[in-house]
This record gives C-alpha cells, sequence and structure tokens, in this order.
C-alpha cells in the first residue's frame, strides 16, 4: 500500500492499493466504518424518554444544553411570514437555481406516483390495491457542519408530490438562534407548512410523540448525525422513517479514458461532506493511479477547508488498481456504495451487471454533484451497503396503499373450499367456518 501527502501539510491523502484482495479487505473496513455505541445509544434513549414524557420543557431543556440557545416554547415554530420572506430576499442568481432544482425535481417525482390498481376476478370478484397520502410527515434538515437547501426540497418536493396534508420541517438554529435564510427558502418554494428551530435526537422524539408545539407525524425523513439516525432507529414502528442515513460516499469505476483531474474532484466532492465520508475509485488504468495524488494535492492546497476532505480520504478514501473492469464491478456490488460513477469509454456495458447502488452516474459530464442539486431523482439514498436492499427516497415514502376485495356469491363458491382447506390445514377452525357457514347458508 502507498500513500501520498498533502504537499508541506503532511496530511494523508489516499490510500492505494494493487491486488483486488487488498481492495476487498479495505472496502470491508470502511463498510464497517460505523459500529455501535452504547453510550450514544444510552443517551439517545434518555433524550427520547425525556421528550416523550415531558413535552416542549424537554424540547427547551435539550436546545439550551446542545444548541446554547434559550427559546421559550412560542419561539420554537419559524413564523411562516419569515421563510417566504427568505425566498424573496434571495438573489435571482440563487432563486433562479433553486426554482430550476424545484422543477426538475418536481416532475421527476410526478412520473414516481404510483397507480392504483384494479383488477376483476373470473367469478365476479373485484380486486383493488389503492394509494393514498400519509397524513402528516416530518422532514428533518441538517444543520451544524452546513445548511442543505438541496435536501429541504428532495425531502418536501416527494412528500408534496404524494399529496401529505401536513409536511413539517425541523432544523437546529444557528448560533444566532435562527435558520439559513436559504434553507427557509427552498421550504417556503416547496410548500412546507410548519418549519420548527430544533434538531437532534430531540428533535426526532418531537416529530415521533409529539409535543404541545410540535404536531406527531406518521413518517420521519431526512439525514443527520450519529445521535439522529440512533433516534430514527430507536422511534421506528412509532412513525414510520425513510432509512438509517450513514456518511456520504462514492465508488468511482475508471479506465484508461478518465481524467485523473476530474477524478481528485468528484473524490473530493464526496470527502468534504465529513470525516467519516468515504471517496473511492476502482481503476485499471496505472497512469491514473499514478497522476491521482499530485491532482488531489493540488487541488486540496486551492480548497478552503482542506483538512476535513484529507482526513476523509486518509481514513476512508481508497484508490485500487484492478485487472478488469469486471473486477471493479464484482467489488462495487459487494460494497453497494450509495453513489457510483462510471467514468469509462463504455459504461453501458457495464450497466447490466451492476446491481447494488443508489444511483449511478453515466460518463465524465455527469459529475455527482448533478443528483445532489437538481438531475431530478432524489439525493437521499441508501448508505453503508443497504443499497443491497433498498433505493432512493420516493414518492411511495410518503403514501400507503390499502388492498380491497369484493367478493360475489359465485365468487366464494368457486373459490371457498379452497379456503376451507387452507384455513383446516392451519388449525384456524373459525376461518373455516366463516366460510363453511356462507356456503351453507339459505338465501
Amino acid at each position: 500500500m502507498g500513500t501520498a501527502s498533502l504537499g508541506s501539510r503532511g496530511l494523508p491523502i489516499l490510500p492505494i492499493l494493487q491486488t483486488v484482495p487488498d481492495a476487498r479487505l479495505r472496502l470491508h473496513k470502511i463498510a464497517g466504518r460505523l459500529s455501535s455505541n452504547q453510550q450514544h445509544s444510552q443517551r439517545v434513549e434518555h433524550i427520547l424518554a425525556a421528550v416523550r414524557d415531558r413535552g416542549d420543557a424537554a424540547l427547551l431543556e435539550f436546545t439550551a444544553r446542545f444548541d446554547g440557545q434559550h427559546f421559550a416554547a412560542g419561539d420554537l415554530q419559524v413564523p411562516p411570514e419569515e421563510s417566504q420572506q427568505a425566498l424573496e430576499r434571495l438573489s435571482p442568481e440563487l432563486r433562479r437555481a433553486l426554482e430550476t432544482a424545484h422543477s426538475r425535481i418536481q416532475a421527476f417525482h410526478r412520473q414516481q406516483r404510483p397507480p392504483d390498481l384494479h383488477m376483476a376476478g373470473p367469478y365476479g370478484e373485484k380486486l383493488q390495491r389503492l394509494w393514498r397520502p400519509l397524513s402528516r410527515a416530518g422532514l428533518y434538515i441538517p444543520g451544524g457542519r452546513a445548511s442543505y437547501p438541496s435536501t429541504v426540497l428532495m425531502n418536501a418536493v416527494p412528500a408534496k408530490v404524494a399529496g401529505v396534508d401536513q409536511v413539517v420541517m425541523v432544523t437546529p438554529p444557528a448560533k444566532n438562534g435562527l435558520v439559513n435564510p436559504v434553507v427557509l427558502a427552498a421550504a417556503a418554494l416547496a410548500g412546507v407548512d410548519q418549519i420548527y428551530r430544533v434538531g437532534g435526537a430531540q428533535a426526532i422524539g418531537a416529530l415521533a410523540y409529539g409535543t404541545e408545539t410540535i404536531p406527531a407525524v406518521d413518517v420521519i425523513t431526512g439525514p443527520g448525525n450519529v445521535y439522529v439516525t440512533m433516534a430514527k432507529k430507536a422511534v421506528y414502528g412509532t412513525v414510520a422513517i425513510d432509512a438509517l442515513a450513514g456518511p456520504s460516499e462514492v465508488l468511482i469505476i475508471a479506465d484508461e479514458t478518465a481524467s485523473p483531474v476530474l477524478v481528485a474532484a468528484d473524490l473530493l466532492a464526496q470527502a468534504e461532506h465529513d470525516p467519516l465520508a468515504a471517496a473511492i475509485v476502482l481503476t485499471t488504468s496505472h497512469r491514473l493511479l499514478a497522476d491521482l495524488p499530485s491532482c488531489l494535492a493540488q487541488q486540496l492546497e486551492e480548497h478552503p477547508n482542506p483538512a476535513t476532505s484529507a482526513q476523509a480520504l486518509g481514513d476512508w478514501g481508497l484508490a485500487a488498481k484492478v485487472p478488469t473492469l469486471e473486477d471493479a464491478v464484482e467489488l462495487a456490488n459487494g460494497f453497494a456504495p450509495e453513489h457510483l460513477e462510471l467514468l469509462v469509454a463504455q459504461p453501458d456495458a457495464l450497466l447490466p451487471s451492476l446491481r447494488h447502488a443508489g444511483a449511478i452516474f453515466i460518463g465524465p459530464e455527469t459529475p455527482e454533484a448533478v443528483g445532489d442539486y437538481l438531475a431530478g431523482p432524489n439525493h437521499t439514498l441508501p448508505t453503508s451497503g443497504t443499497a443491497r436492499f433498498a433505493g432512493a427516497l420516493g414518492v411511495e415514502t410518503f403514501m400507503t396503499n390499502t388492498s380491497l376485495i369484493r367478493y360475489t356469491q359465485k365468487a366464494l363458491a368457486a373459490t371457498g373450499e379452497h379456503v376451507m382447506a387452507l384455513a383446516a390445514s392451519e388449525g384456524l377452525h373459525s376461518h373455516r367456518e366463516s366460510v363453511r357457514r356462507r356456503l351453507e347458508r339459505k338465501v
């Protein structure tokens, strides 16, 4: 294994591996970088129990302790006119960017709305599956390190497309006690109904259980730190959740045609999120591996905050040489990345073999950043290997489906004997009787 350094600063850049077995071991380590923490779990349970039992009083206590904000209960909600004013005060350039993103995300998600199913059986019975929106959705929008108006759009738009009656947003206050104005503007544009200045596990508890000020919801979506994630896990069952989000990750499959400058830029686009972010490239190109360290070093020198990126690359990054693109595909499927970029001459040839990825970005003109902001598909994606069994946040997240079954006398007569036989096989006497008595009744 070789590592490069960030010029004179001496910060680690990226582990470089030369064999598939070594790469597989490194990927396994990266995938397991989040282990359970009993101390965190106990802290989260304490916070949730306090919010469940004491409502607003607990919220205010934790907001003062963790965010340094001494609010009264009436201060938690952002006045509706404040978000509209934030939208109106945006620069024309930023407003156009938000409106473009909103329009494209909305158009894509409108295509996701599932159709109702209507089926007529052979004996006159009618079978249906009807989709209905949830009554109330809770959106968690992170604060702290940065503010994410794009996450507001990606969570609020599918909820609105689904037809949710009330969309409630929680987000941590900044040091000045306010919510980032661009986040507020995005919320106004997306039609968020209520906004509350509260974050952390306590905000998840408020959405799950309800307080005097914040209403209980049916589903909670949106990413957060480890406390938010553990709180979402703990309240699942009381409410639905979208997923248990981990740190962001990208895996790039590259061949000789890939630009080392662009590969470096895309790795850094993930690494700058968080010290736990994973940035990985699997390549068949010796040239790319040779040139990548210097490209990373140069771009980190130009970065306004290089330390986070350098730490993520050193701790959880990987550049690996693979003999063939098929080897890269096998490794990628095993890792199941959140974001997968194909910087190869013939990306379409790989698509049939790529089974597990949250989103795939095809070709050199498709940086992962376009998916983060405005391509249209949702950027709330499965992380930490969960792309093996989960997909992106979508309209269905904010809906439920109900089956409708309407039998006729003819249909029951035709299938009732089968129902009775199956009920008898399971030892459920009254199930069988409920059918037998109908078949034998006199009309």
